[in-house]
């Protein structure tokens, strides 16, 4: 009776908690189904969010460039930016330096430009200490310490320091001629040279060296000659240690070393180390005189013999000899001069 009794309980006892732990099993599934379920709403939430950002994203990106150019098909993100691009077109100016009359046509260049007259130049060369306006100025002279040319012309393969070099030099072997003088025809690659010759016929020299009271039509071109006054001379050529006042005269030196001749005549197959060369070269195929005299109709083909000339116009002798003080109007004359009169 006894061990039928407890058969009965140990049955009873396994009953139990087989029902307990099916109870148990029963929770925990139900606590899983909830906790999958839960998950899975947020799966779905997360992915119709992620869904509506991404429509939202490429609505943006359908609506980022709806301000477009009624000039030209180029397209902007926003109006103000559209505002700015016109101005290409329209060649207006608004912002205007109140030192010298140079007008911009964005903000941010007049107080970047206003370091020209202030004289503030924050960006300093660690390798030679020389000081710039901007930084996008000391980046490109860096590179002359570097040696860094990454900008390689596929025609004739001179490299490049900058970009826009690279594409002002390509316009070279393209012949592209888009400035024209209206005063004697004379076209030319760039704006900046048929501005810098229109000075020919207006005569301007408007900067003014304060030691010598020379004049010059190019702020740059005084620049340069101040350094003959300072000695200041921080190019310096790596193959014979020869130094220079500007980046160009290293430049053109450096050729000597190399041999290279880029600028190839389009008449004949003489080549030269430098542009300005072969365009006056090429006056001589072309029989091209540009500069005419402002006295009489004699024309030139340079503006050095222009300028020689209209002194017989003006009497005009800068050449003093130091000996008699007698003057010529040209150099070779001060130097024929004196080696014929006073070196016996």
């Amino acid at each position: 009776m006894r061990d039928q009794e407890a058969s009965t309980l140990r049955i009873k006892h396994t009953e139990d908690t087989e029902q307990t732990e099916l109870i148990e099993e029963n929770q925990e599934s139900e606590e899983l189904s909830e906790a999958e379920e839960k998950n899975h709403v947020k799966t779905r939430e997360k992915f119709l969010s992620c869904s509506q950002t991404k429509q939202k994203d490429l609505k943006k990106r359908r609506a980022k460039k709806s301000f477009t150019c009624t000039q030209c098909p180029k397209s902007f993100t926003c109006k103000s930016n559209l505002d700015i691009h016109m101005r290409v077109h329209t060649r207006e100016r608004p912002y205007t330096c109140d030192q010298c009359g140079k007008s911009f046509s964005q903000k941010k260049y007049l107080p970047l430009h206003m370091n020209i007259h202030t004289g503030e130049k924050p960006y300093t060369c660690d390798q030679c200490g020389k000081c710039f306006t901007q930084s996008t100025n000391l980046n490109s002279h860096m590179k002359i310490h570097t040696r860094e040319k990454p900008y390689t012309c596929d025609q004739c393969g001179k490299s490049f320091t900058q970009s826009t070099n690279l594409k002002r030099h390509m316009k070279i072997h393209t012949r592209e001629k888009l400035y024209s003088c209206n005063q004697c025809g004379q076209t030319f690659l760039w704006a900046s040279n048929l501005k810098r010759h229109l000075r020919v016929h207006t005569q301007e020299k408007p900067y003014s060296c304060d030691l010598c009271g020379k004049s010059f039509t190019l702020p740059q071109s005084l620049k340069q000659h101040q350094k003959l006054h300072t000695g200041v001379r921080e190019y310096m050529c790596f193959e014979c240690e020869k130094t220079f006042i500007s980046a160009a005269n290293l430049k053109q030196h450096e050729m000597i070393h190399t041999g290279e001749k880029p600028y190839k005549c389009s008449h004949c197959d003489k080549r030269f180390s430098r542009s300005g060369d072969l365009k006056t070269h090429e006056r001589i195929h072309t029989g091209e005189k540009p500069y005419k005299c402002s006295h009489c109709d004699k024309r030139f083909t340079h503006a050095v013999s222009l300028k020689i000339h209209e002194r017989i116009h003006t009497g005009e002798k800068p050449y003093h000899c130091t000996a008699c003080g007698k003057c010529f109007n040209q150099s070779s004359a001060l130097h024929s001069h004196t080696k014929n009169i006073h070196s016996k």
